[in-house]
């Protein structure tokens, strides 16, 4: 099918590697141009954090592909890079860039992401004119693929974050965080990826408090209705709230049994930190619940499972997709003798009527009806040896009929 790819990737390569051999745009350009150049004749480059790859379409692909390896060490100055280097043609590789699209070879299984990556890499080789008919036509339908799979296993909905699983969880238990008030303690990722999640819940104040006020005020204009505490402050706010999130990088318990003030409403505490920030004592006390990590792992496995079983769903959907596409593969191996017979066609009709209009004086209706009747015989004439061809399956005998064809009519 004369279908490859070559690079690194997170199931290969340590991040050291990966960063070494990721591209700009403007490597893109020099690098397929390069490639252009060596007679590849397609040429695809996908570069994230996760993976560095180039695909290729070209006659002789197995020769190819080696071309990309030593391309890979030259271009980056890197020839220990070749230790980390994949390569997959034919089936494999479609199978490949299907899996990649879809977000199957993802780390996170299902992620959303490479989807738009994947097409953008598609359309910056089209500008390019590096993208024509095959990967045209392969891209499009891994990419609406990815699509359907999406659309019907809601794959992507299986949530494996701490965060938004920690969220959904007090969602849970409250009924519904609309209009609620939420502490979230410490300003790290794990923190603002669940105010970011609280925000989507219509959550309607969050405090927030960390050790460094500095930190916490560089976040104010990154959302909405939170409001800053000092960092001692944060039990007195305890009987306005209805959960409390805390997620800091501290060694020790940032909420201690022996400060817990009297709550007169029931409050429910998530920590997420590892070490715990929140004294799993405070347990004991009346109107508490404290969940931690391993009250979502659980969760957390239950969903990676499901994704798992989800994939598979996918996996069938992708095989009969590239049934479908090495089928159009095989079928565009007759391009160049339909070609070959609409030209002759075309040759044969410009001189025959040239032949004609010399010798008769015909009007110009005359000449129109003239030109549509040959124009209509000749079509019918290759009409059942096009149609011949491409329902032939069998390569063989698709072969021995081109040939049959083409001494036929002397293509």
């Amino acid at each position: 099918m004369n279908i490859g790819v070559v690079g690194v990737n997170h199931n290969l390569a340590p991040i050291s590697i990966r960063e070494g051999v990721s591209f700009t745009d403007l490597q893109k350009i020099e690098a397929i141009n390069y490639l252009l150049d060596k007679e590849i004749e397609e040429v695809i480059i996908l570069s994230t954090c996760n993976r560095s790859e180039i695909y290729i379409q070209s006659k002789n692909v197995d020769e190819k592909v080696k071309v990309v390896e030593d391309f890979y060490a030259t271009f980056f100055d890197k020839p220990d890079v070749k230790e980390y280097l994949f390569v997959k043609t034919h089936r494999e590789a479609i199978d490949h860039i299907y899996k990649v699209t879809a977000g199957l070879d993802s780390i996170v299984l299902g992620e959303d992401q490479i989807l738009g990556q994947v097409k953008d890499a598609h359309e910056f080789s089209m500008q390019l004119g590096a993208s024509k008919k095959k990967f045209n036509k392969l891209f499009r339908e891994a990419i609406t693929t990815a699509k359907e799979i999406k659309s019907t296993t809601k794959i992507s909905q299986q949530p494996l974050s701490i965060s938004y699983i920690g969220v959904k969880f007090l969602e849970e238990k409250l009924g519904s965080l609309e209009g609620k008030n939420a502490l979230v303690i410490g300003v790290g990722k794990m923190s603002k990826l669940t105010m970011k999640h609280l925000e989507e819940e219509k959550i309607n104040t969050i405090y927030v408090s960390n050790r460094s006020h500095g930190k916490v005020k560089e976040i104010e204009n990154d959302f909405k209705n939170v409001v800053l505490i000092e960092y001692a402050d944060r039990y007195k706010i305890l009987n306005d709230v209805d959960m409390v999130i805390s997620a800091t990088a501290s060694p020790h318990i940032v909420v201690r049994y022996d400060e817990m003030p009297k709550l007169e409403r029931k409050i429910y505490m998530m920590d997420i930190a590892l070490p715990r920030d929140i004294d799993p004592k405070i347990n004991e006390l009346e109107n508490i619940e404290v969940y931690d990590i391993d009250n979502l792992k659980e969760i957390h496995d239950k969903n990676d499972q499901k994704r798992k079983e989800l994939a598979n769903i996918g996996y069938d959907m992708i095989n009969k997709s590239i049934d479908e596409f090495v089928e159009w593969m095989d079928s565009t191996h007759i391009d160049p003798t339909i070609e070959s017979l609409n030209d002759k066609c075309l040759e044969i009709r410009e001189d025959t009527l040239d032949y004609i209009f010399r010798k008769l004086d015909l009007d110009t209706r005359e000449k129109k009806i003239i030109d549509k009747m040959m124009t209509s015989a000749l079509k019918r004439l290759i009409r059942e040896p096009i149609i011949n061809l491409k329902q032939t399956k069998d390569k063989g005998k698709r072969e021995e009929y081109i040939k049959l064809v083409e001494e036929l009519f002397e293509l």
